[in-house]
């Protein structure tokens, strides 16, 4: 089974090509810039064509949140149009995609956690722009799989553990939203759950439950309590660790305006798809271990 996976450098594409590593069963492509940019989405079929593969995980995106309120059409084309495309490829190769979305299309006014039914009602552009390529791959390509996820972070790339853990190395005390509620989410959780979906595919040629999906780690909590468990973690590994105050999201302004409650329900996704995530605390403690591991260890001299 061979997937290919949009972008290079993401998250949920760097942890897809670590989990298929050594497995022979699968194999991973990363497929991205220049041959494919979704901010030249006549790029996406030759780039998705040539790779050959059997499901399309379409993981690139534009993230950068509040940058997105000023570049409202690059991230529109990106999102929206960009997205689509790659679904539209998937479904001229005759294979299904998986799309990443993200808790973004609610505005976060719910008491409790959202359920795939519920209505979106994004805040900002960004989520907009999700919400939109949501829409498009629909559109495009019946066998698909919207996985809207939240708060992930990984080894890899830029998230919150790792600003975390690089701000406890030069501080006592880290200020921390406090009044946000969401699930944390590895992207090594996601990738795995995106493998055993592919898998649950390529066995199964007759499923036929695609659509909308909410998947996240299991439990919650806020950003402040995210933060603590990441010092927690961080100091029992002999890590860099601080202390955590409490702030209110209006203490920590921004350009977008961010959901106060990005809960989301993965119940859809176990019942059907037969997979949970991990306790979000352990998944923390696995991806802390490896980026301490680092951070801590001593460098030969020459």
């Amino acid at each position: 089974m061979r997937l290919a996976v949009t972008g290079r450098e993401g998250q949920v594409a760097l942890s897809l090509i670590e989990a298929a590593r050594g497995r022979e069963d699968v194999e991973v492509v990363a497929v991205g810039r220049p041959a494919l940019d979704l901010a030249r989405p006549e790029t996406v079929f030759p780039a998705l064509a040539a790779a050959r593969p059997d499901i399309v995980v379409s993981a690139a995106a534009y993230t950068n949140v509040d940058q997105a309120e000023d570049e409202k059409e690059l991230a529109f084309t990106v999102n929206a149009t960009g997205a689509g495309k790659v679904a539209e490829a998937a479904a001229g190769l005759g294979v299904p995609v998986i799309h990443l979305s993200t808790d973004y299309v609610f505005d976060g006014a719910k008491d409790g956690a959202y359920v795939v039914t519920d209505a979106t009602a994004p805040l900002g552009v960004y989520g907009a722009s999700k919400l939109a390529g949501e829409k498009a791959v629909a559109a495009a390509n019946p066998r698909h799989l919207i996985l809207r996820t939240a708060w992930v972070y990984s080894p890899f790339g830029k998230n919150f553990v790792k600003t975390m853990l690089r701000l406890a190395s030069d501080r006592d005390e880290i200020s921390v939203v406090a009044d946000q509620w969401g699930n944390p989410t590895s992207a090594l959780d996601i990738a795995d759950a995106i493998l055993h979906a592919a898998a649950t595919f390529d066995r199964d040629k007759a499923f036929d439950a695609f659509g909308v999906y909410h998947l996240v780690g299991t439990g919650e909590t806020n950003w402040s309590g995210f933060a603590r468990h990441i010092m927690e973690a961080s100091q029992a590994l002999g890590g860099p660790h601080a202390s955590v105050r409490d702030i209110a999201t209006t203490d920590y302004p921004t350009k977008a305006k961010r959901p106060p409650n990005s809960r989301l329900s993965s119940v859809k996704f176990k019942d059907v798809l037969q997979w949970r995530a991990p306790p979000w605390r352990a998944s923390v403690e696995a991806v802390a271990s490896r980026l301490v591991g680092v951070a801590t260890k001593p460098t030969m001299s020459a």
